[in-house]
C-alpha cells in the first residue's frame, strides 16, 4: 500500500466536510437520549422499552448493513456511500418527529440506524486514504470529535428545543442540516476515484466470507475489536442514561440536563479526543505500541472518576448562572476526558494493519461490534437493571445500574493490555492476512 500524497488544502477541506457529517451522525444519533423523559411520557413505555428503542433495535440494523455497505465503499469509493447515507439518515431523523405512535418511531429509527451504517466506516477509511500514517491519528481524532461535538450540540440543543418547542419539533430541526451537508460532500469533496484506489485489473475480488476468516486470522485486531466491544457497551449506556441521572437523582430540569451531559460533558470529550490523537501520534513514532498504550492508560484514569460519579451523594457544587451544577458532575467531566481515549488510538491501529482494500471492512466490523455490543446491548442492560433496581430504590435505581456498567472498563483494559504485544510485534512480523491484494494510490 502506497503512502498517500503531502495533504493539502482540498485535503483538509475534506476533513472538515467528513467531520461535520459525523458531527450530525452522533447527533441524530445521541438525540434520543435527551428526548427520553418526554417520549416515555407521550407513548408510556417502561426503560426497558426505551431501551430496546434506542439500543438493540438501532443496533441491529445498522450491524446488518454496516459491513456490505463498508465493502460497496472499498468498491466503489466512500465518497458517494457517504453522502447518501447521511441525507438518508438526516430525512429519517426529520420522519421521527412525525411519528404517531411508538411502532411509527421504531420504524424510523431503523430508516437512521441503516443510513448512519453507511457513513462511519466509510468516513474512518476515507481519512485514513487521505492522510499518510504518521497524521492519521491526529486526522482521526479530527473526525471523531463528531461524538463529542454530537452531544453538544445532540443533548445541549435538543433539551432546549424539547423544553421550549416539544420533542418532535427536535427530531425535525436537528435533522434538517443533514441533507445539505450530504449534497455538500457530493458535489464539493475530491475524493479518490475507485481506479484511483485500486486497479481493477489487479483486484482479486474475494467471497465476503473468505475476507472476514482472514481479518479475524490477525489476533491483535481480534483483542481490538472486543475492546471496543466492552468500551461501547459503557460508553452508549453512560450516554444515553447520563441525562436522565441527572434528572432523576438529581432533580436537574430537562434544559439542564441537557446542557450538563451535552455541553459540559461534550466539551470534555472534544478535548479529550483531541489531546489522545496527537499524543498517540508522537508517541508512537518512538514505539508503535504506544497505539495501544495511550487508550490504555486513558481507559484505566476514567474508571475511578466514573465510579465517583454515579456514586456521590445529591448536592449542588455551584451554579452556572441558573443551572445548578451537581458535585458529582465535577467528575463526569474528568470522565468524559479520559472516557474517550480508546476509540481514535484503536481505529488508527486498525488503519496500520490493513490495506486500503480491506480498510473499510475490517473498520466496519469495529464499528459494528461497538454497535452491536455499545448501542444494542448499553441502553439495554441499563434500563432493565434500572427497571429491576427500581422496585426496592425508585428512581435511585438507575444510579446503580450505571455504576455497574463501569466494569466493562476494567474489561476494556484487559482486552488492551492483550492486544498491545501482538499488535507491535505485527508492525515488526507483518502476516499474509494483512498484506495488499493490490497497491493502492490515494490522494
Amino acid at each position: 500500500m502506497s503512502t498517500p500524497l503531502r495533504p493539502t488544502w482540498r485535503t483538509h477541506y475534506a476533513l472538515g466536510v467528513l467531520a461535520a457529517i459525523y458531527v450530525f451522525n452522533y447527533i441524530d444519533r445521541l438525540l434520543m437520549a435527551i428526548l427520553i423523559e418526554p417520549v416515555k411520557a407521550e407513548f408510556g413505555i417502561s426503560d426497558t422499552g426505551i431501551g430496546l428503542l434506542s439500543g438493540v433495535t438501532f443496533a441491529v440494523f445498522y450491524t446488518l448493513f454496516g459491513f456490505p455497505l463498508g465493502r460497496l465503499s472499498d468498491r466503489v469509493g466512500r465518497k458517494s456511500v457517504i453522502a447518501f447515507s447521511c441525507i438518508a439518515w438526516s430525512v429519517m431523523t426529520m420522519f421521527c418527529g412525525l411519528a404517531a405512535s411508538f411502532s411509527m418511531l421504531v420504524v424510523a429509527r431503523i430508516g437512521v440506524a441503516i443510513g448512519e451504517a453507511g457513513g462511519t466506516a466509510p468516513s474512518m477509511a476515507m481519512v485514513s486514504d487521505l492522510y499518510p500514517p504518521e497524521r492519521r491519528s491526529t486526522a482521526l481524532s479530527v473526525l471523531m470529535l463528531g461524538s463529542s461535538l454530537g452531544a453538544i450540540f445532540g443533548l445541549g440543543l435538543g433539551g432546549w428545543i424539547a423544553q421550549h418547542y416539544g420533542w418532535r419539533n427536535a427530531f425535525v430541526i436537528i435533522g434538517a442540516p443533514g441533507v445539505f451537508l450530504g449534497l455538500l460532500l457530493l458535489l464539493t469533496v475530491r475524493a479518490p476515484k475507485p481506479a484511483q484506489l485500486v486497479k481493477p485489473a489487479d483486484v482479486v475480488q474475494e467471497h465476503w466470507a473468505v475476507t472476514l476468516r482472514q481479518l479475524f486470522e490477525m489476533p491483535s485486531f481480534v483483542w481490538i475489536v472486543l475492546t471496543g466491544g466492552s468500551a461501547a457497551i459503557a460508553g452508549y449506556a453512560i450516554g444515553t442514561w447520563s441525562p436522565s441521572f441527572l434528572i432523576r437523582s438529581h432533580g436537574l430540569s430537562l434544559q439542564d440536563a441537557g446542557l450538563l451531559a451535552g455541553v459540559a460533558g461534550g466539551a470534555g470529550a472534544t478535548l479529550g479526543t483531541l489531546t489522545c490523537g496527537v499524543l498517540c501520534d508522537r508517541l508512537a513514532r518512538r514505539d508503535k505500541g504506544w497505539q495501544i498504550g495511550v487508550p490504555l492508560l486513558g481507559t484505566l484514569i476514567s474508571i475511578p472518576f466514573a465510579l465517583a460519579y454515579f456514586l456521590w451523594p445529591t448536592g449542588t457544587a455551584f451554579y452556572v448562572g441558573n443551572t445548578p451544577v451537581p458535585t458529582a458532575f465535577l467528575f463526569y467531566s474528568v470522565f468524559s476526558f479520559f472516557g474517550t481515549w480508546w476509540a481514535t488510538p484503536c481505529l488508527g491501529a486498525i488503519s496500520h494493519l490493513f490495506p486500503a482494500t480491506r480498510l473499510a471492512q475490517a473498520t466496519s466490523i469495529f464499528v459494528m461490534a461497538m454497535t452491536l455490543l455499545g448501542v444494542g446491548v448499553g441502553p439495554l442492560l441499563i434500563g432493565m437493571l434500572s427497571d429491576g433496581f427500581a422496585h426496592r430504590l425508585g428512581n435511585e435505581g438507575l444510579r446503580y445500574a450505571l455504576a455497574s456498567c463501569v466494569s466493562l472498563l476494567v474489561l476494556a483494559s484487559v482486552f488492551l493490555a492483550l492486544a498491545l504485544p501482538r499488535y507491535r510485534n505485527q508492525l515488526i512480523h507483518p502476516t499474509p492476512a494483512a498484506a495488499p491484494l493490490a497497491k493502492a494510490v490515494t490522494a
